[in-house]
């Protein structure tokens, strides 16, 4: 004798796929992406990054996003096509709150960034600065574990802020393009 569950379960099954089927049909109808999913411009094969100092965490999240999406970086300026200058890179805490004793309770930590993208003998991008912050908790009995919380933050946050200068210079192709058609007769 057959379950009632087994009557239903076709109608089910079809019934999950159709409704699966129209969802990704929508996102892909309303021009949905992933983040990180727009195309480089051209002028960004081959890059050089210019920076005071290549040994920060932004300098290594950027570097590693970059030949992720397959640039690459060049050793000089004159061997690139595109140059991503690195004008400040600092990162740091505030503290946010204190206890009655006057013991840190709260840190805000920051990470900022001044970027400018030079290519095709034009400024693409004039300098500009992003910042992105993150607060966390202090307990003094747990020192060890809030320094090391800390540093994951600050590699937190610059990854964070790698992805956003990547999305401007996407930006940047974007807007050159709606300029093209926009200048078409």
């Amino acid at each position: 004798m057959i379950s009632v569950d087994m009557r239903i379960w076709p109608q089910r099954f079809i019934l999950i796929s159709l409704v699966s089927i129209l969802y990704v049909a929508g996102l892909v109808g309303c021009g949905f992406q992933l983040e990180g999913g727009g195309t480089l411009p051209a002028a960004t094969a081959v890059t050089y990054v210019e920076a005071s100092d290549t040994h920060t965490e932004f300098y290594g999240s950027l570097a590693d996003s970059l030949r992720a999406r397959g640039v690459e970086i060049a050793e000089s300026p004159q061997e690139a096509s595109g140059i991503l200058r690195i004008l400040n890179d600092s990162t740091g805490q505030r503290m946010l709150s204190v206890s009655a004793r006057n013991i840190p309770r709260e840190y805000e930590v920051f990470y900022s960034v001044t970027f400018g993208f030079d290519a095709e003998g034009e400024n693409m991008i004039p300098a500009e600065t992003l910042t992105v912050t993150r607060s966390y908790t202090y307990d003094e009995r747990l020192v060890l574990g809030k320094s090391l919380e800390e540093a994951v933050l600050k590699q937190s946050l610059a990854e964070d802020l790698a992805r956003q200068v990547l999305r401007r210079i996407i930006r940047v192709r974007e807007r050159r393009r709606v300029a093209v058609v926009e200048s078409m007769p």
